[in-house]
């Protein structure tokens, strides 16, 4: 079976790849983000297809859950690839969820309001 693609869909994906392929370095985005930011609200579920359907490698890892947890249930082979990444890059995973760097997320208020200790 060959699969052609439409120009609204080519649009839609090429859209989606540029947006995920900008995500920097610690940082992550939700599903629903990526698709705001692509210039298709409310079409978050279509995400994950777009960028399956790329050639050139993306950082398909920096795409999380409007939760901030990781896309595939936890303990799996998938699971533990996303998250091994994104510890590479600073990223911690507190209790499930994703803590991007520089985030204020899991610092106490004394810290966000005077500084680190010491």
């Amino acid at each position: 079976m060959v699969y052609y693609m439409t120009d609204s869909q080519n649009k839609f994906d090429k859209a989606i790849w540029e947006t995920v392929s900008r995500i920097a370095s610690g940082r992550v985005m939700a599903y629903g983000e990526v698709a705001r930011a692509s210039g298709y609200p409310r079409h978050a579920r279509m995400v994950s297809k777009a960028m399956s359907r790329s050639v050139e490698p993306l950082p398909w890892y920096r795409v999380v859950r409007s939760d901030r947890t990781l896309a595939f249930e936890a303990g799996s082979e998938p699971y533990n690839k996303q998250r091994s990444l994104l510890e590479k890059e600073g990223v911690q995973i507190i209790s499930g969820k994703v803590i991007p760097i520089d985030s204020d997320d899991g610092k106490d208020l004394d810290e966000l309001l005077w500084g680190p200790p010491g």
